[in-house]
């Protein structure tokens, strides 16, 4: 009778442990709960994933939520100098041939120009000497000097060289032999030009670009 009660009670208790009162193992100790996984750090930011078409960002620029960033904003390389001042970039350049023809179009303009500048200068310049009497005073003093008492018949008079009509037909012939001049030695300049560039180089020259 004893021994059936103490069987009963090994067989009850083998089979209550599992269905019913949890066991303990670890000698009755509660066992350790799961480590968490390491953290990022030590330098080494989370890896980034981009769907498919989505831009890169360029190289240099740090991603949100890097060590040391704050507030996961993204920084950009700044401009580098203070002050604001741009660089100025420089260039080199040779010259080494003259187009005659342009040189020629160009230096006729030019010319151009200056004979048309000529014969208006001149122009203002004889009616303002002549406003202010000039020409009238000058006359009558080489008169006096060369006329022979009341004869005015073999007196000097100066507005036979001087008139306005003789002082505008020689500027106009000044200004068509500047034309022709200047036009002419500027090609003959260009062929030169060239002709020495071949041997030397030409001139070389330096232009500066502000940013």
């Amino acid at each position: 009778m004893s021994g059936a009660t103490g069987a009963g009670g090994a067989t009850g208790g083998l089979a209550g442990g599992p269905g019913g009162t949890a066991q303990q193992p670890y000698g009755g100790q509660t066992p350790p709960p799961p480590s968490a996984p390491p953290a990022t750090g030590g330098g080494f930011s989370q890896p980034t994933t981009y769907a498919k078409g989505q831009p890169t960002p360029p190289r240099g620029t740090r991603v949100p939520g890097a060590p040391g960033q704050a507030g996961g904003q993204a920084r950009r390389p700044g401009p580098s100098g203070g002050g604001g001042t741009g660089r100025t970039r420089k260039a080199r350049l040779r010259i080494t041939k003259a187009d005659p023809w342009s040189v020629m179009k160009v230096s006729f303009l030019l010319s151009l120009a200056i004979g048309v500048i000529i014969i208006v200068a001149a122009a203002v310049l004889w009616m303002t000497l002549d406003g202010l009497g000039v020409f009238s005073s000058l006359s009558g003093t080489l008169k006096d000097v060369t006329g022979s008492g009341s004869d005015s018949s073999s007196a000097f008079n100066l507005m036979d060289y001087i008139g306005f009509g003789k002082v505008m037909l020689f500027t106009v012939l000044i200004a068509l032999v500047d034309i022709v001049l200047m036009t002419a030695l500027a090609t003959l300049a260009a062929f030169i030009y060239n002709s020495a560039a071949g041997f030397t180089g030409g001139i070389e020259l330096t232009l500066a670009e502000e940013d």
